[in-house]
């Protein structure tokens, strides 16, 4: 290391003052003048190198939104410019910054400014994301989750589920495919959320109980019918998987809707390496339709990984017996025709409903409601390893 030694000798009164500066060209290291740390504003950006856009996932640093840093004394005062202004996590990121730099020695108080970006600005942003994008989730093991007709709780299995692999430390993203009969924002507590757009080519997912999601719920009012025909469907679609800035993901789960139709088929068939997996219930009406969808997914070569049963049986809370509501044994004679296995069986537990009506996932509280779907989780990041 490089020093430079300044001795600075004044009389007054007869009293010679000896002020010795050490001056540190390394920017990593402390300062000290007199005994008082001086800060530089290398020190601060190598310290918000560790401060990320909660949205892009990338560090504020490397997305150019560290816009003025000013030093007076011991206070700092830090300018940063978002990416749209108004920004819902523009709160998370001001304190992520006074978290980071207050700790530095030399700094006693940090000041931040939030600003925007302007067009041009998020347009160079863009080009810089769009340049570091990877072909369709090419780094990423991607997950359909169907079932052969409506109401057998897929959506709530592929919702804890994604939820439970985010638990698990892996990054997940969650699609919902069902862009017609749409339940994933209901589910995650996302209702009446939008999405942001940085360009008309870039859209941002939101980000839920530690997972990116997007459905078509974020476009469209609850309760207003979308009365589209196949070809605007799968525009959606195509915009979900290509337009939304996902970043790098392990896991990416894609919640189909229910049967044989153009969208689970266009999905099979679009996404290279997929995996499949199937839910249904004990009920032999329901496992014999969820065959027919396992069928199609063999026929167009994608990996059966397993199956949830989903309502599998209640306890009584009091007397703790279980009755079998649905039935028995159906979902193994199923399992042993497609030469699968059943990875869980997830029984009817009120806390499930409760908390799905809430928007709250069991999978992200702890409890035994949510070990189902950990152990869901735990089998499918068996089954298919993510790439790292």
């Amino acid at each position: 290391m490089n020093y430079e030694i300044i001795i600075v000798k004044n009389d007054f009164k007869g009293i010679l003052f000896t002020v010795i500066i050490y001056y540190n060209i390394s920017i990593e290291n402390k300062i000290p003048l007199g005994g008082i740390y001086l800060i530089t504003k290398e020190q601060i950006l190598n310290a918000l190198k560790d401060v990320y856009d909660p949205e892009i996932g990338r560090s504020i640093v490397d997305l150019n939104m560290v816009d003025n840093i000013n030093i007076d004394g011991n206070i700092v005062t830090i300018d940063i410019k978002l990416t749209i202004k108004g920004c819902p996590l523009q709160n998370s990121i001001k304190e992520d910054v006074i978290n980071k730099v207050k700790v530095l020695d030399g700094v006693k108080d940090v000041v931040v400014n939030m600003g925007a970006m302007t067009e041009e600005e998020r347009r160079r942003l863009v080009n810089g994301m769009n340049e570091d994008k990877v072909p369709l989730f090419e780094k990423t093991r991607v997950i359909a989750v169907g079932s052969g007709k409506g109401g057998v709780g897929k959506s709530t299995v592929s919702a804890n589920l994604a939820v439970a692999l985010g638990r698990l430390g892996y990054k997940v993203g969650l699609i919902d495919a069902d862009v017609l009969g749409f339940s994933i924002p209901r589910l995650l507590g996302i209702v009446g959320e939008r999405p942001y757009a940085l360009d008309e080519n870039t859209i941002l997912p939101i980000e839920k109980y530690g997972i990116k999601v997007i459905s078509m719920g974020n476009f469209a009012d609850e309760d207003t019918p979308l009365i589209w025909r196949g070809p605007l469907l799968g525009g959606v679609l195509e915009q979900f998987m290509n337009d939304v800035y996902w970043g790098n993901l392990d896991y990416m789960i894609i919640d189909l809707p229910p049967g044989t139709g153009d969208i689970p088929l266009t999905i099979m068939q679009k996404i290279p390496e997929q995996k499949f997996l199937l839910v249904t219930t004990p009920q032999a009406s329901a496992s014999h339709v969820a065959g027919r969808i396992a069928y199609m997914a063999q026929k167009v070569n994608i990996d059966l990984i397993g199956i949830a049963e989903n309502m599998s049986y209640f306890e009584c809370p009091d007397c703790h017996k279980k009755y079998n509501i649905f039935g028995e044994g159906e979902t193994e004679k199923l399992a042993k025709e497609l030469n699968t296995e059943v990875l869980v069986k997830i029984p009817i537990e009120i806390k499930i409903r409760e908390k799905s009506d809430i928007g709250l996932p069991v999978a992200f509280i702890n409890g035994p409601e949510a070990e189902y779907y950990m152990e869901l989780a735990k089998k499918v990041s068996e089954k298919v390893k993510p790439i790292r």
